[in-house]
């Protein structure tokens, strides 16, 4: 996660006569990581953090009561990796359940990793407070990137869904990410659910999808046939959601900036 924390002397100031506009990138917060606001780094204009996906709460205490727990010899960056091993991991599953269903399993555990790894390293840094800041925000989201990539590849090289669905779901869980990204930046307002949900739901739902599968697949053999014509419908029925809800809220925020910044006669 990234870490930001206000630095003394960077405040507001003057750019060739104009007045510098401060942006304020709040700590961003995956998967349940710490609620509480402090003071962060600026840098052009102020971002508050909205987290109101479903799981948000309840995660934040349980990663705080863990990273409080957690020995000193594990650093944030250890996290970061191990969150990137299960990533790695989760698709190594995916495809090797072409061989077996049973290393569904194995995808399953990997997600939890993935989770424990992402979610905690943000956590860890404010509770001992080691942020870094810059380096931490860059970090943050090559790194999700990389993990979604390598979550996807592993779901299209499975036997149950087509790659170049599995590739569509990819880029629109990339472009909502962009889309905060630039929320943050446009609006001062760091807000990453969407319609509720957040990535941390998101691997909930891969994990209860897995478990269907493996019973489909290896327990009700009547329901074989239907397998993967169920699974390549539902993995296009979530990129067509979530390409949905971005062209909402896409049309709420031109229509937002259209008030703030009328067009000039």
């Amino acid at each position: 996660m990234a870490m930001w924390r206000d630095r003394p002397g960077h405040g507001e100031g003057t750019i060739r006569g104009r007045p510098r506009a401060t942006l304020r990138l709040r700590t961003e917060v995956r998967g349940g990581e710490d609620g509480q606001t402090g003071s962060q780094e600026e840098i052009a204009m102020t971002g508050a953090r909205e987290m109101t996906f479903l799981l948000a709460e309840p995660e934040r205490r349980v990663l705080r009561a863990i990273a409080a727990k957690l020995p000193r010899a594990v650093r944030p960056n250890h996290l970061t990796a191990l969150g990137v091993v299960g990533a790695v991991g989760a698709g190594v599953g995916y495809a090797l359940s072409s061989a077996s269903v049973a290393w569904l399993w194995l995808a399953s555990a990997m997600l939890a990793v993935n989770w424990f790894g992402d979610s905690l390293d943000g956590t860890l840094a404010r509770v001992r407070k080691a942020e870094r800041p810059r380096y931490g925000y860059y970090l943050d989201h090559v790194v999700d990137a990389v993990n979604t990539t390598m979550v996807g590849l592993g779901l299209g090289f499975s036997p149950y869904v087509r790659l170049e669905f599995a590739l569509i779901l990819v880029i629109a869980f990339l472009t909502l990410a962009i889309n905060v990204y630039l929320e943050t930046a446009v609006f001062g307002k760091f807000r990453i659910s969407y319609a509720g949900l957040g990535p941390t739901e998101g691997r909930l739902i891969l994990i209860v999808g897995n478990t269907l599968l493996f019973f489909a697949t290896g327990h009700l053999g009547w329901l074989e046939s239907w397998v993967q014509v169920t699974a390549n419908a539902v993995v296009v029925f979530l990129s067509l959601g979530m390409f949905t809800v971005l062209l909402i809220r896409f049309g709420k925020n031109l229509r937002h900036l259209a008030k703030l910044e009328p067009k000039k006669v």
